[in-house]
This record gives structure tokens, C-alpha cells and sequence, in this order.
């Protein structure tokens, strides 16, 4: 069966990490937590990065769970406590695109909807990119030989590493 139980999931923006999250609560049977709903408030506002970290603890002290989202600062607090952890590395404009789909809809993984594509965002993206990627690379480097680290490229790979689990589960 999966032997996954804590699992961090990180990319950037518009990459898919959310909806990929969602398929792999659903075969794997572990409970999900986004960190931007942790983050930020249905205001737009944030909380206190005390408090984030207090409550993200909380989630890390329990035996089996989904973290998604990126959130550099927090990242190899998540990975000492993770068994597996997925890096949607995609490029630019696959993340551009996924980011660009998403306006106008409803999603479970942020408290707000987002009306328009800003170049504001566009800059967020841009800006993981240049400063998180290699951050994200040279952190995964350090936990290589302890972690199972699964680096996707293509949206294709994480679509088929779902459907391997699910006919790992089924049989």
C-alpha cells in the first residue's frame, strides 16, 4: 500500500500544487492543510508569523498529513517532519498559465477569489522563480539521501504518478 503519511508539497505559484494536493488526499487518505489558508485571512490580511508558526507546529505534531505551499521560511521545518515531499518544478509559463486559470474561481485553497490577474502576481511568480527555485534546489539537495524527494517537470508526471497510486490502491 502508500507508505507516504507526511508529504510537503511545494512549487511555484500557479503550478498545480493545490489541485495535485487535492488527488493525493483522495488516494492516499491523509488529511490536507494549505498554508496559505493558514496565512491569510479572508480580509487580505495576514496573521502574525507567531501565530503561523504555532498553529503549522500543530499540524506537524500529528501522524499524518498533506502540507501544500512553499512558504521558504518554514520549508526545513517542514522537511525534518516530512517522509516524501513533491516539487512541481514547471516553468514559467505553465505557472503563468495555471495562475492566469484560476482567476474567477472559487478555490478551497485560498479565502479569497481572485478577480484579476495583477502584474503585482505576475511579479510573485517571476520573483519564486529567480529567489525560491534555487533556494528550494539547494534546501531538497540537503535532505536528498534522507527524504523521498519527487521532482515533476511536466504536468503530465504528477497526473501519472496519481494514476499509479490509484492503481496501487485499487488493485
Amino acid at each position: 500500500m502508500i507508505k507516504i503519511k507526511k508529504v510537503v508539497i511545494i512549487g511555484c505559484p500557479g503550478s498545480g500544487k493545490s489541485t495535485f494536493a487535492r488527488k493525493l488526499r483522495d488516494v492516499a487518505k491523509l488529511p490536507l492543510y494549505y498554508l496559505d489558508m493558514l496565512w491569510h485571512k479572508a480580509d487580505k490580511t495576514t496573521i502574525s508569523t507567531v501565530k503561523f508558526d504555532n498553529q503549522l507546529n500543530q499540524i506537524l505534531r500529528l501522524d499524518e498529513w498533506i502540507i501544500d505551499g512553499n512558504y521558504i521560511r518554514t520549508l526545513e521545518v517542514r522537511l525534518e517532519k516530512a517522509d516524501t515531499v513533491f516539487f512541481l518544478d514547471y516553468s514559467f509559463e505553465v505557472c503563468l498559465a495555471g495562475a492566469k486559470a484560476r482567476i474567477g474561481m472559487k478555490r478551497v485553497d485560498f479565502p479569497w477569489l481572485e478577480t484579476d490577474f495583477d502584474q503585482e502576481f505576475k511579479k510573485q511568480i517571476e520573483s519564486c522563480f529567480q529567489d525560491q527555485v534555487p533556494k528550494i534546489n539547494e534546501i531538497l539537495n540537503k535532505y536528498k539521501k534522507k527524504k523521498n524527494i519527487i521532482i515533476f517537470k511536466h504536468r503530465v508526471e504528477a497526473e501519472n504518478y496519481i494514476n499509479f497510486l490509484l492503481k496501487k490502491v485499487n488493485g
